[in-house]
């Protein structure tokens, strides 16, 4: 029944959006989708509640290069670039600003982060030419399978797979898989694999988690 459900609430997102789809599409074969498609994400961004996100999710099957079933981008989210991946059962919080990066399944990123392309997205080598007009790198960001990015966190380099990234973290350098990275810059402080229990272990002997 809840799957029922889902597909039908998928089904009318479509259908709503399906104008603004098409329209988005006339507009890039003129424009350019780089140019257009930041004006129509933050469109949907500002769609409340559980109707944003389904709205949301719509948009982006259409017109990111992934989205796949069950992402939620919550409300404030907006993509700028619509070369983003989405992967499986992604959940993007509130407030949140995205690159052209992937994200792959299962991945949980808190409100207020930013998953940026680098930090070599503006050329600064030269004093008379302003910064603006000066190329820079745009480099590819990924953050791993079920990875958890905590609020307020910046992330700028690969995050690898099942981390977790601290509240209020910066991330310049690659974090590798099962890493606990906190800090700015963001430092390794253990692995997951060190601690992990079996799936006979009780949650209540379980510290709870304090990195949000």
């Amino acid at each position: 029944m809840r799957s029922l459900a889902k597909s039908i609430l998928r089904g009318s997102a479509l259908a709503v959006v399906l104008p603004a789809v098409l329209t988005a599409w006339l507009q890039g074969k003129l424009l350019g989708a780089d140019r257009v498609f930041p004006g129509w994400a933050q469109f949907f961004s500002l769609v409340p509640g559980m109707t944003g996100e389904y709205l949301r999710h719509a948009f982006y099957r259409c017109l990111a290069a992934q989205c796949d079933d069950d992402v939620c981008i919550s409300f404030g989210s907006v993509a700028s670039h619509p070369g983003i991946r989405l992967g499986q059962s992604a959940y993007i919080g509130s407030f949140c600003s995205l690159g052209n990066v992937t994200i792959e399944k299962d991945v949980l990123i808190a409100s207020h982060v930013s998953v940026m392309n680098g930090c070599r997205q503006h050329g600064t080598s030269r004093l008379d030419i302003p910064i603006r007009l000066q190329p820079g790198e745009y480099e590819s960001v990924t953050i791993g399978e079920g990875a958890w990015i905590g609020e307020h966190a910046t992330v700028a380099a690969d995050v690898g797979r099942h981390c977790i990234v601290g509240a209020g973290s910066l991330v310049l350098q690659p974090i590798p898989h099962y890493s606990i990275a906190v800090g700015s810059p963001a430092r390794i402080i253990g692995d997951r694999r060190d601690s992990a229990t079996t799936e006979t272990e009780s949650f209540r002997d379980q510290e709870p988690a304090v990195l949000c």
